[in-house]
């Protein structure tokens, strides 16, 4: 187990358990934090015994309630803030991920809590999580990715709905609109987000690796050329490639 202040990283074989761990404040995402994931995130990427990883927040009460507006929401500190999230590029760690990441969520899950699930492959959801962007009722802006990925999840017009009104959504609905995969009981909430992460790993690693590159590519694509990445990496994976994949331009040209 690494130890940090707000986080809690543990491996358990192949298999990465990260835990956003303030409890005391829903598990609010501060400047502390932002710099522990990165650092975590790095360690995930760089280690090549783990092959999955299970996202989840510390506490009965929340995965994250988002932001925690004492250090983020004041000025002039979102511009700081906003400087720095760059030198700090979290959400490029969570998107350059090759191995399937599952977020385990319950209670409150919103803003940038919301945005981390959404950074996430699959999203397991308790009976009790309630969903939100509150952003724009506090006169911000969903900037950890929410306007960008919210609607490649559930759809521009959906998203728009969540993004622009700030309501609030619970578990039920939330899987209606296809941004949870699925609903649990929240005493089988770790439970199934395991199995889930075991089942995939269970898989071929290549494959499993090849085919999450191909859909978050592809998304960027026309369907002609999502097709044609499609069948490279299919022929790649026939002829026992393996090593980083790169980026789709390259797959394409090379």
């Amino acid at each position: 187990m690494t130890q940090f202040q707000t986080l809690i990283y543990e491996k358990q074989g192949s298999l990465a358990m990260l835990v956003l761990n303030r409890p005391e404040v829903l598990n609010a995402y501060n400047v502390a934090m932002r710099d522990e994931m990165y650092e975590a995130l790095q360690a995930i990427r760089d280690d090549p015994e783990v092959q999955g990883v299970i996202l989840c927040g510390a506490g009965a009460r929340a995965f994250c309630a988002g932001a925690d507006l004492t250090e983020f929401g004041t000025a002039p500190s979102q511009a700081i803030a906003r400087q720095v999230r760059w030198e700090r590029d979290v959400w490029g760690l969570f998107l350059s991920l090759q191995i399937p990441l599952v977020a385990a969520v319950h209670g409150y899950v919103l803003g940038s809590g919301l945005e981390m699930a959404l950074l996430c492959d699959i999203r397991i959801a308790a009976e009790d999580a309630i969903f939100g962007l509150p952003e724009t009722s506090l006169g911000m802006l969903p900037a950890a990715g929410g306007t960008q990925t919210l609607p490649r999840v559930i759809g521009t017009g959906l998203a728009l709905d969540l993004l622009l009104t700030g309501r609030r959504i619970n578990a039920s609905e939330a899987y209606d609109l296809g941004l949870v995969a699925r609903v649990v009981p929240r005493q089988r909430l770790m439970d199934e987000a395991r199995e889930v992460v075991e089942g995939i790993l269970a898989s071929d690693a290549e494959g499993v690796r090849r085919t999450k590159r191909a859909v978050q590519y592809g998304m960027g694509m026309t369907l002609a050329q999502g097709l044609e990445l499609e069948a490279r990496m299919a022929v790649e994976i026939f002829r026992g490639r393996r090593g980083p994949i790169p980026a789709w331009r390259g797959v394409l040209e090379s």
